[in-house]
């Protein structure tokens, strides 16, 4: 299971990659068609880099849910006990799952009013960016549950605090 996570990690990190490259291209013809005059000003180029944008966003929260670097604030100071440590650790996981839930429910929802529409301008299923909310979801689910799994199998063993 450890292999099929971290090769689900590993491809979204390219795909995040080669999003931000192909963000690139619809700004700078935007760049280019309002400050040169050198090609033509294209519609499409705007809804592009949104779309591009949007799952830059949640590939990024995705990403972040694994490395432990998404919004995590320290209410209490830490504790010495690596019970109270671990208590504090599947709070915020819970927090995470509770988010990822609901993503995972009312995205749904989305992506089902996503499928009966369709782009103005470019003519794209509003699918392609709405399935981005559910899907981000199960990836919290995915990897906040391997977080937790991780710690407290770091608790049982006796793993000193933060080790990792």
């Amino acid at each position: 299971m450890r292999v099929l996570i971290e090769g689900y990690y590993r491809l979204l990190k390219l795909l995040l990659t080669l999003l931000i490259t192909a963000l690139i291209v619809p700004v700078s013809m935007q760049i280019l068609s309002r400050y040169t005059g050198v090609i033509p000003r294209y519609i499409w180029t705007e809804e592009i880099a949104r779309f591009c944008f949007v799952w830059i966003i949640m590939i990024g929260a995705m990403i972040a849910v694994r490395d432990g670097t998404h919004f995590d604030v320290d209410l209490l100071p830490h504790s010495p006990n690596p019970l109270v440590e671990l208590i504090g650790k599947l709070i915020v996981h819970a927090a995470i799952l509770l988010m990822a839930v609901s993503f995972l429910i009312w995205g749904y929802d989305f992506g089902i009013l996503g499928s009966r529409q369709r782009s103005e301008i470019s003519g794209l299923p509003m699918l392609s960016i709405y399935i981005a909310w559910p899907i981000a979801g199960a990836t919290w689910v995915l990897f906040t549950a391997e977080r937790a799994y991780n710690d407290i199998n770091d608790y049982r063993k006796g793993a000193p605090h933060g080790a990792r």
